[in-house]
């Protein structure tokens, strides 16, 4: 499938007006595909091809686009000269965002318009040769139109997002660029139009590679897709872009923890679900998801995405299963419902209530959702990401590894506890001490803010409904109440300038307080005043939940559930406590390098894995050899008839360490 950035599917209706603004003609698509085109005399329109009809064509002149709701997958066309307004909605939002942006870079920045004086010549040959008009695809937008388009528009920058240039600046260029708009009759480009797509991006940092190139290719193809991958190989990151490229319409994005859910900006898979926590009967929940606002939810629901996967019990998705085909009267697996599941099963697993198979005669629970009879009639396609992103180290990345599948030597036990003697603060940072129960980060970090001197001060939280502020303190970082003093030690929880290393996670003091907002110094001797920072996530039924808060977390402790998404450069960790397979694991690979991490009293028995995880990864690599077409050369009489079975081994042995592509 090719990703086009001048190419867009969604739902279009159009109205003409009359000259005083009565609407007339009418048209609306439920589908209908938009591209960018140019004629034989270089002019751009947007050609609108519903299904099975003709195309219309409308040309990009005295274009205004409104693009508050973009995020929304909504945007509107007004084509002043021809009295018509086009109202795109259920657009997919990356996409849509790369149109706009292609659309703004080609009428600014193409650099191939022709003068006035070329257009009348070119015009005169077009209508006296006598051939109809001619059509083609406007070519991709490359990294030379968009800078000329920025120069043109007004928007290279003076500043960066930690310095910006000074407002008296910021006005004067923006009433420049509405004097400029009012003579071309084009609105002003936002610069979030520049923020990379979410098929591609022209950052490094940003771009997918291609093994997520292929997840999403199969979640937009409509697969039911489950993808894997080891801690920091981008598996939230990419969730989130996938999400981007789906309509809005129908696509319904879960987590299974609360802050999982805010992170890919949804709800949880058990508010979504609608039958609690899943203990009930069968028909019990079967009664609790026919409620209305449940049973409307769920028929329409098209793609269910659903992050942390290894978290969510076997018997609960045994459950949401039969209670999906049930409401939507569909016995087709989940439905008919597109599943796309993300998580790593060798982290943390689920809870479960009760003794695990306490009866002596009694069937073992079905802790993970793998163990279910539904898991293997529900997924397509699975993969496993291998590029790791959060470590560049390839000792730590090669030791991780090994930690992940409870494989500890001795030299990773003589490596590992060598950092205990390393000193990793620096520059007033202290290090983060990560903890494997909550209550002991909590206690931690109350008892050193009591302890420094001067005042506390209060940051309060502006949330959009009062109402339900305990449910965004289970579902979102910053906090409702937030204490600081001067000199704490905090954590940043929001990505503010990835290029200066002010990231979800970067470790900092507070040394003042500036117009009654914390200013921190953070590792890299960065200072930034932390402005409120806005969190959304969705409710179960599509509505939007908002929180405005400080981007801040008292960081002397943190919880080692509580670091889902976290990239900690400065932390300290005693692993004594670990309760849970995988746990060691996951707080270790938090940890951006073994230079920045510290682990006290390292024991090689607080490491193991999962075995009944470790029998379903292992099927993974037999289920991958199995469906894998090994492409015979021509026959050689010089070989020995051993040498076919030993490069046929070697090939096999090769796909092992390759990332896992299976389609059942």
């Amino acid at each position: 499938m090719d990703l086009n950035d001048a190419v867009l599917t969604c739902a279009v209706n159009i109205q003409w007006t009359n000259a005083v603004g009565i609407t007339g003609r009418k048209l609306a698509y439920k589908t209908a595909t938009m591209r960018l085109v140019r004629n034989d005399i270089r002019e751009l329109f947007v050609e609108v091809t519903p299904e099975k009809l003709k195309p219309l064509k409308f040309k990009l002149k005295d274009l205004m686009v409104h693009k508050k709701f973009m995020a929304e997958g909504k945007a509107t066309f007004n084509f002043k000269a021809e009295n018509c307004a086009l109202y795109l909605s259920n657009a997919p939002p990356g996409t849509l965002m790369f149109f706009l942006r292609t659309i703004f870079i080609k009428m600014n920045g193409d650099g191939g318009q022709p003068d006035d004086a070329s257009m009348q010549k070119k015009l005169r040959e077009h209508l006296l040769s006598g051939k109809p008009s001619s059509f083609e695809d406007v070519s991709p937008v490359t990294t030379a139109e968009m800078i000329l388009a920025r120069k043109k528009a007004g928007l290279v920058p003076k500043g960066t997002t930690t310095t910006p240039s000074p407002q008296g600046a910021k006005k004067r260029r923006f009433d420049e660029l509405k004097d400029q708009d009012r003579e071309k009759g084009t609105g002003p480009a936002a610069k979030k139009l520049y923020q990379s797509s979410p098929l591609a991006g022209t950052d490094e940092s940003l771009r997918l590679n291609e093994e997520q190139m292929e997840v999403l290719r199969a979640c937009t193809t409509g697969k039911n897709v489950f993808f894997t991958g080891s801690a920091g190989t981008g598996k939230s990151f990419l969730l989130r872009r996938i999400i981007s490229a789906l309509p809005p319409d129908g696509t319904i994005a879960t987590a299974s923890t609360g802050v999982a859910a805010c992170l890919i900006g949804g709800t949880t898979l058990h508010a979504f679900a609608g039958i609690g926590g899943g203990d009930a009967t069968m028909q019990r929940c079967l009664e609790l998801a026919s409620r209305p606002v449940s049973a409307q939810t769920w028929r329409k629901c098209k793609r269910l995405i659903i992050d942390e996967i290894s978290m969510v019990d076997g018997q609960f998705f045994e459950k949401i299963e039969a209670v999906a085909r049930h409401i939507r009267r569909n016995d087709r697996p989940f439905g008919g419902i597109q599943l796309i599941l993300c998580g790593d099963f060798l982290q943390l697993p689920p809870v479960i209530r009760g003794d695990f198979g306490a009866a002596p005669n009694a069937t073992p629970q079905q802790r993970f959702c793998f163990q279910s009879s539904a898991w293997e009639t529900c997924i397509q396609c699975v993969y496993e990401l291998k590029q790791v992103h959060r470590q560049s180290d390839p000792e730590f990345v090669k030791i991780l590894n090994h930690l992940r599948i409870g494989h500890v030597n001795e030299s990773i036990t003589t490596r590992l506890a060598a950092t205990s003697r390393q000193k990793i603060e620096g520059n007033g940072i202290l290090a983060t001490q990560l903890c494997s129960h909550t209550n002991d980060a909590n206690s931690i970090n109350e008892s050193k803010l009591e302890n420094l001197q001067g005042d506390k001060v209060l940051f309060r939280s502006d949330d959009s409904d009062a109402g339900m502020t305990k449910q965004l303190d289970q579902q979102i970082q910053a906090p409702s109440q937030l204490y600081l003093k001067v000199n704490a030690q905090v954590m940043l929880l929001k990505n503010i300038n990835i290029s200066n290393g002010l990231v979800n996670g970067a470790r900092g003091v507070v040394v003042r307080m500036e117009k009654d907002l914390p200013v921190v110094r953070f590792k890299n001797n960065q200072e930034y005043v932390c402005k409120h920072e806005k969190w959304i996530i969705k409710t179960a039924t599509g509505g939007v939940i908002t929180r405005r808060q400080v981007p801040l977390k008292l960081a002397w402790a943190f919880s080692i559930h509580k670091s889902q998404g976290l990239t900690l450069d400065c932390v300290e960790m005693s692993l004594s406590k670990v309760f849970e397979a995988g746990q060691a694991y996951v707080a270790l690979s938090r940890a951006k390098s073994l230079q920045s991490v510290r682990i006290l009293d390292f024991d090689a028995k607080q490491v193991w894995a999962n075995p009944q995880v470790l029998q379903f990864y292992k099927g993974f690599r037999r289920r991958l050899m199995d469906t894998t077409m090994i492409p015979l050369g021509p026959k050689n009489k010089d070989k020995r008839p051993g040498d076919a079975n030993s490069a046929l081994a070697k090939i096999k042995k090769s796909l092992m360490n390759k990332p896992l592509v299976s389609i059942s």
